[in-house]
């Protein structure tokens, strides 16, 4: 008779070191959930999803052309401003000439004679020049003689206007007289509108 004992652990034993069956293939993996691949997606969501992708590139680019156009680049807003400078500078300058087309139809002949007349007149360059050069001690270019002589034109005009005023006061009649000039000049010091002449000691170089 066989022990009772020895037969549990035999039976045992061999229930332990049978292996455990295989699943078929296809039958594990087919039940697990998400384990279908794209293949298995029909054709027209793929489609779809394309379609969605392509909408969104399409918007991002129509979004960043629109950002693009709100903010210019700085280049181009330096542009923009140089030209609207330069436009309101040509209608300041369009203005300011009919202006003085209007001034100079109103005047009358002998204003008109001197108005031609002072443009006209003009300091020799040559003796700017050397004027200039003698002062600073060193040569200057044209374009400096050109601008010194249009200011020492102003100048004179300024004195010369003033003078008038003190011609007319004083009840003389013209042509102008050297007091009147030198009573003009006094004026212009005394308002401060003349070039200081005085020698400046300079401290420090």
């Amino acid at each position: 008779m066989a022990d009772p004992a020895r037969v549990r652990t035999d039976a045992g034993f061999g229930e332990a070191s049978r292996p455990a069956e295989r699943p078929k293939p296809g039958e594990g993996f087919r039940d697990a959930p998400g384990s279908s691949s794209t293949s298995s997606e029909p054709a027209a969501v793929q489609t779809a999803a394309k379609e969605e992708g392509r909408a969104r590139s399409a918007a991002g680019e129509e979004e960043g052309e629109g950002s693009s156009s709100l903010h210019p680049p700085p280049a181009k807003k330096l542009k923009v401003e140089h030209d609207k400078k330069k436009e309101k500078r040509q209608k300041v300058d369009e203005d300011e000439i009919q202006k003085m087309q209007v001034l100079v139809s109103s005047f009358s002949e002998e204003q008109l004679n001197r108005y031609e007349m002072y443009r006209r007149s003009a300091f020799p360059k040559a003796a700017i020049k050397r004027l200039v050069q003698s002062i600073t001690g060193s040569s200057v270019s044209q374009n400096v003689v050109i601008a010194m002589s249009g200011i020492s034109k102003v100048f004179a005009g300024e004195i010369v206007e003033e003078a008038l005023d003190v011609c007319e006061k004083w009840g003389d009649m013209p042509p102008l007289q050297p007091k009147h000039m030198r009573e003009a000049v006094r004026r212009l010091k005394s308002r401060e509108q003349t070039p200081n002449t005085k020698h400046k000691h300079i401290l420090f170089h």
